[in-house]
């Protein structure tokens, strides 16, 4: 991001539009752990560059982490179209894309949500109402070629699976970032 001040007043806007809901954490001590972590707010513009409309959303407790979520309602616009890791995008034979949700995720320093993680962001939502975000996929799934995606649909949340190596204009990926 640019303008650091812009940037911090901006998540500062968006945590607290839920103040009742993270009423246990004050917006001071968190501006001055990210200012204390420059390469974390560097992330965190990233994922704000690319769509994401990034929102504290909780306290990890156990390991004294701020949690910051990608919160736009669609799958943030700057990472779709892209199958789901280096592997799967090196094995398409035709139309490859240009990278893959694990290797943008990683390039960010920022991790993809996992089942648990995409179901307590749905928490928050409804999101992903008319697009479909990978999640992290475990390794029994994705050694036999699939990968994990969800969405909201008819009222509900919605796991499903593909090949790793399709890549669909509305589906993209979702991220979390410990501060």
């Amino acid at each position: 991001m640019t303008n650091t001040r812009v940037f911090l007043a901006l998540l500062q806007s968006r945590f607290e539009a839920y103040s009742q809901r993270l009423s246990h954490i004050k917006w001071s001590d968190v501006q001055a752990r990210l200012l204390d972590n420059p390469e974390k707010l560097a992330s965190l513009g990233q994922m704000e560059e690319s769509g994401g409309e990034v929102c504290l959303l909780a306290w990890d407790e156990e390991n004294g982490r701020y949690l910051f979520f990608d919160c736009a309602a669609e799958s943030p616009s700057g990472r779709r179209s892209i199958c789901y890791d280096e592997k799967a995008r090196l094995s398409r034979k035709n139309n490859a894309p240009a990278t893959s949700a694990e290797s943008m995720a990683m390039a960010m320093g920022v991790e993809l949500l996992d089942e648990e993680q995409y179901r307590f962001l749905q928490s928050w939502g409804p999101f992903d109402q008319k697009s479909s975000s990978w999640i992290k996929t475990p390794e029994h799934v994705r050694s036999q070629g699939g990968a994990l995606f969800g969405d909201w649909r008819y009222g509900r949340l919605f796991i499903y699976h593909n090949g790793a190596q399709s890549y669909y204009s509305s589906r993209g990926f979702r991220t979390l970032l410990r501060v």
